[in-house]
């Protein structure tokens, strides 16, 4: 174990190493965290370098800045001898109709959504094809999937990450790595909340974002960590070009209206 990196003794992960982006908090630090309790060695990458609370370092590396990601896979493989599973987790969102961002936020977005995602896979790959167990898991959205308002900007992005996931598990299927995405609905997350935060009337925002899973609440993000350490996981080694969704079903089921 490395100072830049938490891992236990034991579990399904035990002697891989996993870069998990944009783990400095929500569904990445949770990640993080899950895939290090089952025995994986974990570095973060984000923004700023810090350290979680669960004590895993994050590299800074900000995927917008190919040489910036370079240095820092550079950095794990230097320190841990190599890398075997890539969690692409690193977004930001947008709000409004295809009319409302302006297309500096569209660029900015699809920059770090789309492109971000490229980048490290790109820094990563050669590391990843010399592993037994290679992984690959991106952060999706079921936005991709449903059209949901107010989304037009975030589900172009997602979109994008669906199709390329696919695409990439076509394509690395002949080296031995697997790629799958978790599709995650409305999730509790630090983002969701600075949008309830902004909203009108935050506590009816929040009522309606609930209201709108069959399950009547927010995806925890420890349940979309979950997802990702199973699609991550030796155990899934029959799985590739899977999008699992995590979203309270939202996309699958159509439930009588209350009475």
């Amino acid at each position: 174990m490395t100072d830049t990196a938490v891992s236990s003794q034991s579990g399904d992960f035990a002697g891989l190493t996993a870069v998990v982006t944009g783990a400095a908090s929500g569904i990445g630090a949770t990640a993080a965290a899950l895939l290090a309790a089952r025995g994986a060695t974990v570095v973060g990458l984000d923004r700023l370098a810090t350290t979680t609370a669960e004590g895993i370092e994050v590299l800074a590396a900000d995927v917008t800045d190919q040489d910036a990601v370079d240095a820092a896979v550079a950095q794990v493989v230097e320190r841990t001898g190599g890398i075997d599973v890539l969690v692409n987790n690193a977004g930001v969102g947008a709000a409004g109709s295809v009319t409302d961002n302006a297309i500096e936020e569209w660029q900015r977005v699809l920059d770090v959504n789309v492109l971000g995602l490229v980048r490290v896979t790109r820094a990563v790959l050669p590391h990843l094809r010399r592993s037994e167990r290679a992984a690959i898991v991106n952060t999706c959205s079921v936005s991709a999937d449903v059209g949901l308002p107010q989304r037009a900007l975030y589900s172009a992005s997602k979109g994008a990450v669906l199709s390329l996931t696919r695409a990439m598990a076509a394509d690395h299927l002949a080296d031995g790595v697997r790629v799958n995405c978790v599709n995650p609905g409305t999730a509790d997350t630090p983002w969701v909340s600075r949008l309830l935060d902004a909203a009108d009337d935050p506590a009816a925002e929040r009522a309606a974002l609930e209201a709108r899973q069959p399950t009547g609440r927010l995806v925890s993000a420890q349940e979309v960590a979950e997802a990702i350490a199973y699609l991550a996981s030796p155990g899934a080694g029959a799985t590739t070009g899977v999008s699992l969704t995590v979203d309270g079903g939202l996309t699958s089921l159509r439930l009588p209206a209350a009475r």
